[in-house]
């Protein structure tokens, strides 16, 4: 449950920062690569913080 609740939140960030870069500023693709970075990062250690905010403000479990 927890996997699909993160990978929709990336999924909206990234489409969302896409919209901002190409509706207001270009340098909203800063957020889309800092999501983008998290993704690979969160892949290569196991550990993502998406999941550790889930965790501590809606008590979500795996």
């Amino acid at each position: 449950m927890k996997n699909r609740i993160v990978r929709g939140i990336a999924g909206t960030f990234i489409l969302a920062s896409l919209l901002l870069a190409i509706y207001v500023n270009i340098n909203w693709l800063w957020f889309t690569a800092f999501v983008g970075a998290n993704l690979l990062q969160s892949s290569l250690t196991k550990w993502c913080l998406m999941d550790t905010i889930l965790e501590k403000v809606f008590k979500v479990k795996s």
